[in-house]
């Protein structure tokens, strides 16, 4: 105290508290002495502990209201299960692309997975060895996307040389036919869920309705001003979701064509739109104070209720879809906002941005919960997978065993006389060229 008033030019002060305090002797010259600016430390360390206190009162509240919320809420013990959080590092990381990835899919039965590329190849995988099975050679320019029909006995993928393709997945993945109608780069295609029909997404901004079995263009649907980037049918079909460069997300009537909804609201390009399943729908409601339908209101449970779109503006909007309000912004990303995802357990959106990592945000509160450093660069594309490996099963979970790999190819499994596991797979691809997996066994992580 005698030095800090000393040093503060309170001469008379620091005189009167050295008489009463016996300390006559006392000098301040040395500024080096071990008490020399000790009191102003003090004071600034007690600011910084009372600022982490309030921090860790404030952390320690919301902890406890998470805790709290309904949609954590568990009957029994034994009924809980934690939901596969994904966290790095990687269970496999697939190296053998020479371009960036484009698009990750899952085939819904085999432990397969497809990488799309910009090195004009799609690579087939196993994803439970790692162990890459095939290239497809085809596309001459840019694979923009990749994704199998609900049987998986097809493959499609686009391409900037302004095709489509499908393969036959049981006849070693041969090209079965092309279809040529968009007039530019084609940037999105996807089987509708009945398997019967492909809707694709261009940059000559249209979007296309085609058949499988005819390969013929049966639909065209325009509106949007500028190059369509993403487009995603309903889990029932009756709907779809498009992204564009004229920064809107639309909502379509499958079987009219008619435009239902435009979403307004983003600042840049969205380069992703996706419909939020069905068990996400009390998480959503939650979040946006919205009211639950009653029991039996077919609401409750009709697909494409409600839409998450992310943009360039590094930012992802939570959407109504029917009535078109914004219901939710989540902010968080330092650039791009890549590829989306629903957890399966309904209680989570996953974001993938060029800020080289993936979040994770909680649907009832809307805030980020976790943020993984997947990649070296850019992550482009984000996928689950989900199936049971070895045993038999009864259910309609699909199944891989030994005998339903492609070709008829034989394969044995480590403790397949314990039964089914049932494995979850987060799937990423990136513009280091590198597809990442993350996995898990039953709800807990397997690393």
């Amino acid at each position: 105290m005698l030095s800090y008033l000393h040093s503060a030019g309170l001469h008379d002060s620091y005189e009167a508290l050295r008489r009463e305090t016996d300390n006559e002797d006392f000098q301040v010259d040395d500024p080096k002495a071990r008490w020399a600016g000790l009191l102003e430390k003090k004071w600034t360390s007690v600011i910084r502990l009372q600022k982490k206190i309030m921090d860790l009162e404030s952390r320690n509240a919301s902890l406890l209201a998470e805790l709290a919320s309904p949609h954590r809420a568990s009957s029994s013990s034994s009924s809980t299960s934690t939901p596969f959080i994904p966290r790095a590092p990687a269970r496999h990381t697939l190296t053998s692309h020479r371009a960036p990835i484009t698009k990750v899919a899952f085939h819904p039965t085999w432990t397969v997975l497809a990488s799309a590329s910009e090195d004009s190849t799609v690579k087939i995988w196993d994803w439970e060895s790692g162990e890459m099975e095939r290239t497809l050679k085809g596309h001459t320019k840019s694979v923009g996307d990749v994704d199998f029909d609900s049987k998986g006995g097809l493959m499609v993928t686009c391409s900037s040389d302004l095709t489509i393709k499908l393969w036959d997945t049981s006849n070693e993945y041969t090209n079965v036919k092309t279809l040529h109608g968009h007039d530019h780069s084609v940037s999105s295609v996807r089987f509708t869920p009945d398997g019967e029909k492909l809707v694709s997404a261009s940059r000559d901004k249209t979007i296309k309705v085609w058949e499988v079995a005819s390969g013929y263009c049966v639909k065209t649907f325009t509106g949007h001003s500028e190059w369509v980037r993403g487009v995603v049918p309903s889990d029932d079909g009756k709907w779809l979701v498009s992204c564009s460069n004229d920064q809107t997300s639309r909502i379509w009537d499958f079987s009219s064509g008619e435009t239902k909804m435009e979403l307004r609201g983003h600042e840049h390009v969205l380069e992703c739109a996706i419909f939020a399943p069905v068990n996400c729908y009390p998480a959503i409601r939650e979040l946006a104070g919205l009211v639950n339908p009653p029991a039996g209101d077919s609401r409750a449970k009709s697909p494409g209720a409600f839409v998450a779109t992310g943009s360039r503006d590094k930012s992802i909007k939570l959407w109504d879809a029917i009535s078109g309000q914004c219901l939710r912004t989540f902010v968080g990303h330092d650039n791009w906002i890549r590829a989306l995802v629903f957890h399966p357990s309904g209680k989570f959106l996953l974001s993938a941005s060029d800020d080289k990592t993936i979040k994770i945000w909680d649907l009832a509160n809307g805030r980020c919960t976790k943020t993984i450093d997947a990649h070296g660069h850019f992550v482009t594309s984000m996928s689950w997978g989900r199936a049971l490996i070895g045993g038999n099963s009864t259910n309609s979970e699909p199944v891989v065993n030994g005998d339903s790999l492609p070709g008829g190819k034989k394969k044995e499994e480590e403790g397949s006389g314990s039964g089914p596991r049932r494995i979850n797979v987060l799937a990423t691809g990136s513009v280091d060229q590198t597809v990442k997996l993350l996995f898990s066994e039953g709800d807990e992580l397997m690393f």
